[in-house]
C-alpha cells in the first residue's frame, strides 16, 4: 500500500524534483477542514497509481516548509502541484475530485 510521503523543505529537491516519476505534492495544514476531505482521495489514488505517480504532502505551518510555500505560489491550503521532470506541470487550489486528479495523472 502506498501513502503520502511528508517531504521538507530539506529533502523536497531530491524527492520531488529528481524523481524518476511524475509527482502529486499536496500542500496542507492540520486545521483546514477541506484538507481533511482531500486526503482520502489522495491515499485511494495513490493506492491506484503506486509506481507510477509518486504522492507527497508538505504541511505548510512547519517552518521550513513556508519556504516552499512562498516558492511554488501556495495562498490556500489544500493546494495540489503535479510535477514532472522536475518542473510544475499543474497547479489545483482547494478540494480536487477523484476523476479531475485521475485524469491529471493519466495525462502525467
Amino acid at each position: 500500500m502506498s501513502s503520502l510521503q511528508a517531504v521538507t523543505n530539506e529533502d523536497f529537491e531530491q524527492t520531488i524534483l529528481k524523481a524518476d516519476m511524475p509527482a502529486l505534492v499536496d500542500f496542507y495544514a492540520d486545521w483546514c477542514g477541506p484538507c481533511k476531505t482531500q486526503a482520502p482521495i489522495l491515499g485511494q489514488l495513490a493506492e491506484e497509481f503506486d509506481g507510477k505517480v509518486k504522492f507527497a504532502k508538505v504541511d505548510i505551518d512547519v517552518d521550513g516548509n513556508k519556504d516552499l510555500a512562498v516558492k511554488y505560489g501556495v495562498l490556500s491550503v489544500p493546494t495540489l502541484i503535479l510535477f514532472s521532470g522536475g518542473e510544475v506541470k499543474e497547479t489545483m487550489v482547494g478540494v480536487t475530485s477523484k476523476s479531475k486528479l485521475k485524469q491529471k495523472l493519466e495525462e502525467a
